[in-house]
């Protein structure tokens, strides 16, 4: 009997539920397999195409909902974008400083990324006035720490709840230099507050608690920028008024979809995949160091840089996992893998404590309640904490009825713990994982064996 994985349709039209029963003789996973591209880099390969000069080409983009926000946006305001496609999608940008006044509101669907980092554009662009708002999700996620430091800068921003959240309406405006001291470690704040950096006169400083995730310092500079970084105080300056101009981007594969692939080959018995085409860019492989930590096997192969990014082939294997505890500066580098990370723990011998993790709470979910209520209900020991969750692993689990509560990572976190359980497990809202990985359950299925 082999295992079978299924994707049916419910009462609602796009609404999914994914079925995977597993066979009492068990399962392996075997197979090399490609990731979509990286989120973070599609989404700053398009925006950085809108606004330089000349025309961009984008090869391995991620056609996952969240970058055909930003790309949606960006040709409200101006920019031309052929149709999004893995092969090659190409920008031509209209200038510095040239983001037209859109006729409508600025949609940008479920993605953080998308809003957080467009609002550091539109404020610094003066006498232009704009509107931005996203899905129910998005709506009900905090802006304020975009919003504030953006302010400091002289932005004017309206919204609820004083700006707090959106929708938002931004009236552009010459803005001013500032050193900004981040109380909390995000690309997105950083990004956001960088951009804004880009129009404004002088020298714009973003000070951070611990290294957060630097795709948008290595692209800007591709593009022509002047940055400068002082790695010892977690600092970067950009120098405003340089024109950017248009470059060619290779997209790596995303760690955050391979992460589901890392864990689904630790804790699946006789499993080895080979996971081609990875960014291994260190401020994201907390991933990878957190799973070696636990005793994971896993080999980077054919170690290699491409357009800036370190790339690298990661193989898996099967192993016995053990529990440990992940907190501190690691978080920021793993932190949207923590809900895989959490089925790993599931299966590790030992009780592993994940801390400093709050952030979680402010996701597409809150991701630290919905992990636990859901692994619970398989059965697993999971205790909710303030900043995290600790997790005793080695209960067998087994398969239940799950909610995604439509966020695409808890969607594949849920189906990588089901290969593991006896009996059927009934995922709703599996849709949900579209998002960031469009072709995940079709992976999934073909790589199973038994």
């Amino acid at each position: 009997m082999s295992a079978s994985v299924i994707i049916v349709d419910t009462q609602q039209k796009f609404r999914h539920k994914l079925i995977i029963q597993r066979p009492s003789s068990g399962l392996s996973l075997q197979g090399r397999i490609r990731v979509p591209g990286d989120k973070s880099i599609s989404h700053r390969a398009l925006m950085l195409g809108a606004i330089a000069q000349g025309e961009t080409q984008i090869q391995g983009l991620l056609l996952g909902e969240d970058p055909r926000s930003t790309a949606s946006c960006f040709q409200a305001m101006g920019a031309e974008i052929s149709e999004l496609n893995a092969d090659l999608v190409k920008v031509k940008g209209i200038g510095l400083g040239n983001l037209q006044e859109p006729p409508d509101v600025l949609n940008a669907g479920n993605s953080g990324t998308t809003l957080r980092l467009m609002l550091g554009l539109l404020a610094s662009h003066q006498g232009r006035f704009f509107t931005v708002t996203g899905d129910s999700s998005l709506r009900s996620r905090p802006m304020s720490r975009v919003v504030k430091p953006l302010q400091q800068m002289g932005a004017q921003i309206w919204g609820r709840k004083n700006a707090s959240i959106a929708p938002l309406a931004i009236q552009g405006q010459s803005l001013k230099a500032t050193h900004y001291h981040s109380p909390i470690a995000s690309a997105q704040v950083k990004s956001c507050v960088l951009l804004a950096g880009l129009m404004t006169e002088g020298k714009t400083t973003v000070t951070e608690p611990a290294l957060s995730r630097d795709h948008s310092e290595r692209m800007l500079k591709a593009f022509g920028a002047k940055l400068d970084t002082d790695s010892d105080t977690n600092s970067v300056t950009i120098t405003g008024g340089i024109q950017l101009y248009g470059q060619n981007v290779i997209v790596p594969g995303d760690i955050s979809s391979a992460a589901f692939w890392l864990v689904a080959a630790a804790i699946v018995p006789d499993s080895e995949l080979t996971i081609e085409n990875v960014g291994v860019n260190p401020t994201r492989t907390g991933i990878l160091e957190a799973l070696e930590m636990m005793g994971a096997d896993i080999v980077r192969e054919n170690q290699r840089e491409v357009a800036g990014e370190p790339v690298a082939d990661l193989r898996v294997r099967s192993s016995k996992l053990k529990s440990c505890t992940i907190a501190g500066d690691i978080i920021p580098r793993m932190i949207d893998e923590i809900p895989i990370l959490a089925v790993a723990a599931a299966f590790a011998e030992g009780t592993t404590v994940i801390k400093d993790a709050a952030e979680l709470r402010v996701k597409e979910s809150d991701r630290i309640a919905v992990m636990t209520q859901q692994l619970n209900k398989m059965g697993a020991k999971v205790t909710e904490l303030p900043d995290g969750m600790e997790i005793t692993g080695g209960t067998p689990l087994t398969g239940v009825d799950l909610d995604s509560f439509t966020d695409h990572r808890i969607a594949m976190s849920l189906a990588i713990a089901a290969l593991n359980a006896s009996g059927t497990t009934n995922i709703d809202r599996a849709e949900a994982a579209s998002i960031s990985y469009p072709d995940f359950f079709d992976t999934l299925k073909g790589i199973i064996c038994s």
